[in-house]
């Protein structure tokens, strides 16, 4: 169980990138300038093949092995998009960007991912064909969805298709994993309430959109304590509340609620779904208002299947003794789950030691795991297209 020696002495060029990277955070699909970053990379350590604009401004590079008879081309993939937070790490190399940073580090997954295709093509130590795929919207935008939706799984016959993401107080060099759901779908929801404005000193003749919000917010808690069996998984969080004033003496008019709804649960969903109407929609009419819910379904739950979930575990345990393969679901959301609708394959966790936690503004991608992920990655490909 070793990381390969080659990764330790590319440790400090990989690290270069992820940092120069990290001082120059793209949002969402505008991910320009890391998208020529990697580009530019590939092109230099000789891929055999360069796409762009999968995705909008996604890059897949192919990587052939010494041999194809085998016919199969495997995956991996890396998210580059960034975060609309204020960065508060005092890294000399913190964010150029007012008000955006990596805060999920995908900055890192772009750069363990290139340091193994820069592996991968100098010694092609497989059989068969590599895509490595730099995906941008994953916080949100689905970058991944419009990647498969453009067709990559069929442009580059992709068979098996991977992902790796840092994990906050695991420690470093630590895999986790697990078959079937991993990651909860995520929903969001706006609930717009309607009453009648007037002065706060008179509420006697204005529908107070407040008091109504106030208790809309405490009675969707009742959807998970009360309508949903208390053994499954589900999350409703209320993460906003806007009036339409900031005046002390004015009851506002209209009051706008923002929340998201996880689940590893279809059927949940529609509960979830059918519930949070009626609760708004009820209170908002008993007391003398309206409420209007506009809800959206977003990323499917991310199901890692079970064959390629044993191939990863035990590339993992080929780099670590401290690997996990039955890790608990986690309630946050993955758009790679589009990728594994589309075709077999596995997603992993690596640790990222005791750092801050992800989407924090003083989270850090640690640069010490940059080893244990490229030697996963090489773990997978040599395992899943052997030159035997």
């Amino acid at each position: 169980m070793a990381i390969r020696n080659r990764f330790s002495e590319m440790q400090k060029e990989i690290s270069e990138w992820r940092q120069d990277i990290h001082q120059y955070p793209e949002l969402m699909f505008d991910t320009f300038r890391t998208s020529d970053f990697v580009a530019k990379k590939l092109e230099e350590f000789g891929c055999d093949e360069i796409v762009r604009g999968l995705g909008r401004t996604g890059v897949v590079g192919i990587i052939n092995g010494r041999a194809n008879t085998s016919g199969k081309t495997v995956g991996m993939r890396a998210d580059m998009d960034a975060l609309p937070i204020e960065e508060d790490t005092s890294a000399p190399y913190a964010s150029k960007t007012p008000g955006v940073m990596h805060a999920c580090g995908h900055d890192g997954h772009t750069a363990m991912l290139l340091g193994a295709a820069k592996y991968f093509a100098e010694t092609r130590n497989f059989n068969g064909r590599i895509a490595v795929i730099f995906q941008p919207a994953e916080e949100g935008g689905g970058g991944g969805k419009e990647m498969v939706d453009d067709g990559m799984m069929e442009q580059f016959n992709i068979n098996e298709v991977y992902g790796m993401h840092n994990s906050p107080h695991m420690d470093i060099g630590e895999f986790a994993i697990r078959p079937g759901p991993f990651f909860a779908s995520a929903d969001t929801f706006h609930i717009k309430v309607e009453g009648l404005g007037g002065h706060a000193a008179q509420p006697d003749i204005a529908v107070d959109t407040t008091l109504i919000a106030s208790h809309i917010v405490v009675a969707l808690q009742t959807i998970v304590a009360r309508n949903i069996d208390p053994v499954k998984t589900v999350v409703v969080s209320v993460t906003s509340f806007e009036t339409d004033t900031k005046a002390n003496n004015v009851i506002p008019q209209n009051v706008l609620l923002k929340g998201t709804v996880r689940t590893m649960d279809k059927d949940i969903k529609e509960t979830v779904y059918k519930r949070i109407h009626e609760i708004a929609e009820g209170i908002a009419t008993s007391y003398g208002g309206s409420a209007v819910v506009e809800y959206k379904h977003g990323y499917p739950v991310m199901e890692n299947h079970a064959r390629e979930t044993e191939f990863a575990v035990n590339a993992a345990q080929k780099v670590s003794s401290k690997v996990d393969p039955n890790h608990p679901v986690l309630m946050g959301a993955e758009d790679f789950s589009y990728m594994l609708n589309a075709r077999p394959g596995a997603f992993i966790l690596i640790g990222n030691g005791a750092s801050a936690p992800l989407h924090h503004p003083k989270y850090n991608f640690n640069d010490e795991i940059i080893p244990h992920g490229c030697s996963w990655w090489v773990e997978m490909a040599e395992q899943r297209l052997p030159l035997d």
